[in-house]
């Protein structure tokens, strides 16, 4: 995967934006009063969605992000603002409409299947004074932004005109702008960079039925053609994404497990938006967007990805590179952290693996057997040669952290150089501590942070002194 660690452009989100309300609860009856399911409800979470998704999923990637849109004179509005702040941003460009209500879409979930959802919007098109009050935020602010997202939902924000305005200055700034649209006119968007429709969304804006390549490549030329394209691009949900600029081209989907569609399409914009503004090619951006959607597809409701959950999902399909798995102590503190919020059982070990045998694999294996996600601290070869004397390591520190990281078993590697991993320890605050069967009896450092101490015997016969003995004996 491309490399998009510690990247944060700044990207703009013009579009709808709505609640999205979950009550959750169980069914075990059906009412007496009519033939419908009476859900007892447990508890309820409200998320951003519509536009507000998309600055939820480019948030979750480290986008800065800020928001221009219309909001009603509502509750609902106010509970809007407050989700936005909740992951610092800015409220400061939303115009209200006092006669409009903010939309709200509410969803009753009950044993994780969707019963029945109740709407409460405005989807009329916004007065005349809301368009001129974003066009003039939009011409004072554009020069900040590497990236514009108009995300339609069709409630009425993003009329024709205002749509075809802020693509018109969008360009003149030189400032790509990517769409999801909506609606049968695709005419409003003409200049955008690219828009994402689906197949069923392509076919009716083209009139095109999209059966096969021939009438594939009928429709995305059309698109790119009378939209005035860079790039054309369409969804095929498992089949993957089409894109069109010199020539036709397909990228497969990697999606493993499909539980939730919701907002996938939010997730597909975002993560375009964040690789083309990060400076990548359109190709590598599409494969990065098909990882996250994968993520995400995997979820119950409207959900995001984060960096590393796609580094995680690309790893469960085989397809990331061991350099990715190798952490400084910052990116592993802060993984840690999401790692726990999504309920994984964090393991750590260390070690100096100078030449890997099979004894080394086999203690993993076994380590990783007592939880999730296996974090293995490796000696910099300052402590191995602290530890072991002059002439070690054989294999100096990335060879080794390298060769550890395309384990199955080893999830992440991190170097540290102090003589003990303690303050490795301690940023990781694993649930279980592993170490080799020689400390029974011992202390071990690190034993008061981590939850648990597991001691693993090692595998009679191996170790690289004995290696390095007989290579030398040989």
């Amino acid at each position: 995967m491309i490399d998009l660690q510690g990247k944060s452009p700044k990207l703009l989100v013009i579009g709808d934006l709505m609640i999205d309300h979950y009550l959750w609860g169980s069914c075990e009856r059906i009412s007496p009063e009519a033939p419908v399911q009476v859900v007892n409800v447990k508890s309820e979470s409200a998320v951003l969605g519509g536009a507000g998704n998309v600055i939820n999923n480019l948030n979750a990637l480290g986008a800065q992000v800020d928001v221009i849109s219309v909001v009603g004179g509502c509750e609902i509005s106010d509970e809007l603002k407050v989700l936005l702040k909740n992951i610092n941003v800015s409220t400061q460009h939303l115009i209200t409409q006092k006669d409009r209500i903010t939309s709200k879409k509410s969803r009753i979930i009950a044993s994780q299947q969707q019963v029945v959802r109740y709407d409460r919007e405005s989807t009329d098109e916004i007065n005349s004074e809301s368009q001129k009050q974003i066009l003039d935020t939009f011409n004072s602010i554009i020069t900040d932004y590497d990236g514009v997202l108009l995300s339609d939902y069709g409630k009425g924000v993003l009329t024709k005109e205002l749509t075809t305005s802020l693509i018109a200055i969008a360009n003149k700034n030189n400032k790509k702008v990517l769409v999801d649209p909506k609606g049968l006119d695709y005419s409003k968007y003409k200049g955008a960079y690219l828009l994402t429709p689906n197949k069923k969304e392509a076919s009716e804006a083209t009139q095109v039925n999209i059966k096969d390549d021939a009438s594939l490549t009928q429709a995305i030329t059309k698109l790119k053609t009378e939209c005035d394209l860079d790039v054309s691009l369409i969804t095929l949900s498992e089949q993957g994404v089409a894109i069109y600029d010199d020539k036709l081209r397909t990228h497969p989907t990697v999606a493993r497990e499909v539980f939730d569609v919701t907002g996938a399409g939010d997730t597909v914009l975002a993560s375009l938006g964040f690789a083309l503004a990060c400076g990548y090619e359109i190709d590598d951006a599409v494969e990065f967007s098909n990882l996250a959607a994968g993520v995400v597809v995997g979820k119950i409701g409207s959900a995001t990805a984060t960096l590393n959950e796609i580094i995680e999902y690309e790893s469960s399909l085989n397809k990331s590179t061991s350099d990715e798995h190798i952490k400084t102590l910052s990116e592993i503190t802060v993984l840690s952290e999401e790692l726990k919020t999504r309920n994984k059982k964090i393991i750590f070990t260390n070690g100096c693996f100078d030449i890997l045998h099979a004894g080394h694999v086999r203690y993993l294996e076994t380590a990783k057997s007592y939880g999730d996600i296996l974090i293995l601290g490796l000696n910099s070869d300052r402590s191995v040669t602290a530890l072991k004397g002059e002439g070690r390591p054989i294999n100096i520190q990335m060879d080794r952290a390298y060769i550890l990281a395309a384990l199955e078993a080893v999830d992440y590697v991190v170097v540290f150089d102090e003589d003990t991993p303690y303050d490795l320890i301690k940023a990781v605050k694993p649930h279980v501590l592993v170490k080799g069967g020689d400390y029974e009896g011992k202390q071990v450092v690190g034993q008061d942070i981590a939850d648990e101490l597991k001691l693993v015997q090692f595998v009679d016969g191996k170790s690289t002194t004995k290696t390095i003995e007989k290579i030398q004996k040989s």
